[in-house]
């Protein structure tokens, strides 16, 4: 065998140990963990096939309600999110 190939192997086989030496090692950045509600689907009211009046007014309040309900589990989501990215923030400063 060639003694280039081998000693190619052997310089790409250094470098990369070389560097892998040098990273410093970070704590790892806090994780929250999302609640249970910003995981699970929204749900919407849906009219029987032959609706009536009495059904479409049930129907808009129900559709009301739920919309209230998965804009506050997005918003829950969202904040949860922002949370764990100042952390991680924070994380980054302390190790300046």
């Amino acid at each position: 065998m060639r003694p280039l190939p081998r000693l190619a192997l052997l310089a790409c086989a250094l470098t990369t140990t070389s560097c892998a030496s040098r990273l410093q090692a970070s704590p790892a950045a806090p994780q929250l963990e999302m609640p249970t509600e910003a995981r699970q689907p929204c749900e919407l009211h849906r009219l029987p096939p032959a609706p009536t009046q009495a059904d479409l007014e049930v129907g808009y309040a129900a559709r009301g309600a739920q919309i209230v309900a998965c804009d506050s589990a997005r918003r829950l989501a969202v904040d949860t999110l922002d949370a764990e990215h100042a952390l991680e923030e924070e994380a980054r400063r302390r190790r300046r």
